[in-house]
């Protein structure tokens, strides 16, 4: 039995069993945490296959849910633009490279949302005039950049550092609610209830 939540669920669940997930590889994330702390958003350190931040919804009993809810949605977050430069170079035998692209790849597999974000609120600017710690021409990266975009991304944003966390939960938040007014989804309690 397939269940549609209504708006007033729908908003409940948001408000009180929304969780965001991050990857147990993600590394200087402390001004996201903080940013969640403020926001008063729960989250948990856990293996990610692909992206580093996703979302649940925790079990909800009382709505007949009886088990964490997961979504095909995903955050990849770059800490800067050089960063970027070193994961998407023209260098065919870098780890990284191959890495990304794979992740990506198996995110685009598995209907997964992926969104990018780079902390750098200039970072278009500074790869158009070459203000990066690479040998990847300008024009080699825009073009990688875009390629990857067109292939596998639903958004990419470049942020200022301090908007990390809001971005993240932002684009989170709304794919969420957007996939549970979709609805279709699988929470019949009986079923449940006898596993």
């Amino acid at each position: 039995m397939h269940y549609r939540l209504t708006d007033t669920e729908i908003k409940k669940l948001l408000k009180e069993n929304f969780m965001i997930l991050y990857d147990t590889r993600e590394q200087q994330n402390a001004h996201i945490l903080e940013y969640f702390d403020k926001a008063k958003v729960k989250y948990k350190k856990q293996k990610i296959d692909e992206g580093d931040y996703t979302a649940i919804i925790t079990k909800c009993p009382e709505m007949g849910i009886h088990r964490d809810l997961h979504f095909k949605v995903a955050v990849e977050r770059k800490n800067s633009i050089d960063e970027l430069a070193s994961n998407l170079g023209e260098e065919t035998d870098t780890r990284d490279n191959i890495r990304l692209e794979r992740e990506l790849e198996r995110a685009k597999h598995k209907g997964i949302m992926m969104f990018l974000i780079i902390e750098d609120k200039n970072g278009m600017e500074n790869i158009k005039t070459h203000n990066y710690r690479s040998l990847y021409s300008p024009q080699a990266f825009i073009g990688k950049l875009t390629s990857i975009q067109v292939r596998y991304l639903n958004d990419t944003m470049f942020e200022d550092k301090k908007n990390t966390g809001c971005e993240i939960l932002r684009k989170l938040k709304y794919a969420v609610r957007y996939l549970l007014k979709e609805g279709n989804l699988d929470i019949d309690p009986e079923e449940q209830n006898a596993k």
